[in-house]
């Protein structure tokens, strides 16, 4: 069967379109311009996060529109909508960062209410920032339709005095001028230098580590997701992925039938050998659940222990996306996991190919530095390490990509938001050889599980970050870099032993052999559980309120619902 003879006897969109008593719903097609035959033709819905929110998204609805016209040249019929985003850079260092990880909720949830609603057989979801990446996956893996993920592309680097930049280097800025290392022009110069383009955050932050993600797991078609949001070549995978689409449908082949249990390995591996970022131990738990998958942080992390570390990308590295690209692209990284045996080759992709058949014609580039073949690493482990120990008994996170030290032991110093934090750190009131720790972050006591860039960037650009570590019950961004640990669980405001701690109490963090611990005893922290109450927020209403009453753990992703192994229906078979 071809797009052309595709039946919709099983299509969710035969509940608006076909028979007598749908006649009323076909007026409403017929009001926005379409034929008899388009109508008759399968409804692919086209999710795009396009806003104005900044330059992650602003190209989003260009690319759509290309998309749409993939689609109907094989058939079918585009039917367009928006959802929200969160733009994290804008959110970053201050309440708005509350909002971030609420929005991957709100994606999946408004994606989902749409294709429902108005029963499209198949979907092309479009996103650029970092949570509307995770959030339309698991968008696809909810509804279970024929999907296929587009990236918007990254932005393409500044440059600063000769020197290739990214937004990264703005927010460390802002700590040297903190000391006066920069001077007011010099910060405005480098501002309006940083991000020249269109496009998502140049470097292995999170929004480019979920699009490395969303090839390697199989939903994005190969390259797409490494080229520029400027390049024009990105029309070629819009129109491409809108006609692939229509060829799933007809082969029946649904996202559930490529995130596997080996396809979300193939992904943690991925994000290690990239050096991604740590928010991906989050997304990825998130997206198994929707399948009705368990893969939980300690599952991710195991994968993160044995993948060596062979992209050489920032911000612990020298490159930015483009330059992987250029290189050779996602598949180059994936070709050499792939032939060193850290791939499962026999998953299923939207390309109607397993990843090994995909692979076939990927060949080495010699002449580039960007990915070292993967039995000549950058370092034999991951970039990014998982922990555990009397301090995170439910696990934690820590990206080492780029560090030397890996071992680190001091006095906790203790703040309750990140604001407390960030104001000891802009006025020095810290001292070096500390654990800086910032809790009733996490989930349910931020709420919103707030990412702490603007204070470990800050940090690095006073020269001290290799001088103190920073815990947090929240998150970092995939900007991050420093002994910064993140997702420590269970989170303060449930009574996990972050929120026990207090000022002085000697925290040792080991990233070799993966563990994290406060010298307490058990009787100690045991007395101190008996103290402690429940720290209420400010937020006792709206969506932040809702999302506190709802939202688990970060052990298991952060997720709102009870996912795909509750479920007792899966839309598309309506």
């Amino acid at each position: 069967m071809d797009a052309k003879t595709i039946s919709k006897d099983r299509l969710p969109s035969r509940h608006v379109t076909v028979g007598p008593a749908r006649a009323p719903h076909r007026s409403y097609l017929y009001a926005m311009g379409l034929s008899e035959a388009e109508i008759a033709q399968p409804l692919v819905g086209v999710a795009s996060c396009w806003n104005e929110a900044a330059p992650c998204n602003i190209s989003l609805m260009r690319q759509a529109q290309v998309v749409k016209k993939g689609v109907a040249a094989a058939n079918g019929t585009p039917r367009e909508f928006c959802t929200i985003t969160v733009t994290d850079g804008i959110a970053m260092g201050h309440q708005g960062m509350k909002s971030s990880l609420v929005s991957r909720e709100v994606i999946a949830d408004s994606v989902e209410l749409t294709m429902r609603g108005h029963c499209y057989d198949a979907l092309v979801g479009l996103a650029g920032c970092d949570k509307s990446l995770p959030g339309m996956m698991m968008a696809m893996v909810r509804l279970n339709v024929p999907s296929i993920f587009i990236y918007g592309g990254s932005i393409l680097p500044g440059t600063f005095r000769g020197r290739q930049i990214t937004v990264q280097d703005v927010f460390e800025a802002v700590g040297q001028h903190s000391v006066g290392k920069m001077s007011d022009d010099d910060l405005l110069e480098i501002e309006q230098a940083a991000c020249p383009s269109a496009g998502s955050c140049g470097a292995q932050f999170t929004a480019n580590t979920m699009a490395t993600v969303a090839e390697a797991i199989g939903l994005a078609l190969p390259y797409s997701c490494g080229a520029p949001a400027p390049y024009e070549l990105r029309d070629r995978f819009c129109f491409a992925s809108g006609e692939k689409v229509m060829e799933l449908i007809a082969r029946n082949i649904r996202p559930r039938d490529i995130v596997t249990r080996k396809a979300l390995e193939n992904a943690a591996a991925v994000v290690a050998a990239s050096g991604g970022s740590t928010n991906a131990a989050l997304h990825l738990p998130a997206i198994a659940h929707e399948c009705g998958i368990e893969f939980d942080l300690y599952d991710v992390a195991e994968i993160f222990r044995k993948t060596p570390y062979i992209a050489d990308l920032k911000p612990g590295g020298r490159y930015v996306a483009k330059d992987m690209f250029e290189a050779g692209g996602i598949p180059l990284l994936m070709k050499t996991l792939l032939d060193h045996g850290y791939l499962h080759g026999d998953c299923m992709t939207v390309t109607g190919r397993t990843i090994a058949e995909n692979m076939d014609h990927v060949k080495w580039n010699p002449d580039q530095d960007v990915v070292r073949p993967a039995d000549n690493p950058i370092t034999v482990t991951g970039g990014v390490v998982g922990l555990r120990g009397n301090l995170a008994p439910d696990g934690a996170i820590v990206k080492v990509a780029g560090m030397s030290n890996l071992r680190f032991s001091g006095p906790a110093h203790c703040f309750d938001s990140e604001e407390e934090c960030f104001a000891a750190v802009k006025d020095r009131t810290y001292k070096e050889g500390e654990v800086l720790v910032i809790r009733y972050e996490g989930p349910k006591g931020g709420p919103g599980m707030r990412e702490m860039l603007a204070t470990t960037a800050a940090l690095y650009g006073q020269g001290m970050g290799d001088k103190v570590a920073l815990i947090t019950d929240g998150r970092f961004s995939g900007a991050t870099r420093g002994f910064c640990i993140g997702h420590v669980g269970p989170e303060a405001a449930v009574g996990g032993p972050i929120g026990l701690l207090r000022d002085g109490d000697v925290i040792t963090i080991d990233a070799v052999n993966g563990t994290i611990d406060v010298a307490l005893g058990d009787d100690e922290l045991a007395a101190r559980r008996k103290e402690w109450t429940p720290r209420e927020t400010d937020y006792q209403s709206g969506a932040l309120w809702k999302y506190a009453q709802t939202v688990g753990d970060a052990l298991h992703g952060a997720v709102t619902h009870p996912g795909g192994a509750k479920e007792t229906h899966c839309y598309a078979d309506i």
